[in-house]
């Protein structure tokens, strides 16, 4: 499972080194890379096992509405395979470094079946967003069902 955040930086060249823990995920899967796919702004990274599962899912759905077709076509449509290099970097695809807004500072942030890439002042709008969610009655409740 990912777990955890961290700050790093991508190179001239979009590559980002994965940290040893997100490696260490990623050893246990048949394949040393991800599938790396855009949402929320951010960058979505799964290893090839579970992007499986997501395709199978939504391969699977029984709606097929106008809003499904649109986030197939745009999450599957928008994934790229990433493979370390002997450096354990991924290189990072110029379309999906746009779509992030990622220049050099980044923020790892680890989701457990996957982990996110963030560029560093999206993150931190993200979690001032959620500092601010907090203090609502609802998404405390939300928060208290998992037991904390």
């Amino acid at each position: 499972m990912f777990r955890g955040s961290s700050f790093h930086n991508l190179d001239a060249k979009g590559r980002l080194i994965i940290p040893a823990r997100f490696r260490d995920v990623l050893k246990q899967s048949s394949v040393d890379g991800v599938m790396v796919s855009k949402m929320d702004g951010a960058l979505f990274c799964y290893t090839f096992e579970q992007w499986r599962k997501i395709e199978e899912r939504i391969l699977n759905l029984s709606v097929k509405s106008e809003n499904m077709r649109r986030f197939r076509r745009i999450f599957i449509g928008g994934a790229h395979e990433c493979f370390l290099d002997k450096q354990a970097r991924i290189l990072i695809p110029p379309s999906l470094r746009q779509y992030a807004g990622l220049n050099k500072e980044i923020v790892l942030v680890g989701v457990l079946d996957h982990f996110e890439i963030w560029a560093k002042e999206s993150w931190m709008e993200e979690d001032a967003r959620l500092q601010n969610d907090i203090k609502n009655e609802d998404v405390r409740n939300e928060v208290a069902e998992l037991g904390l």
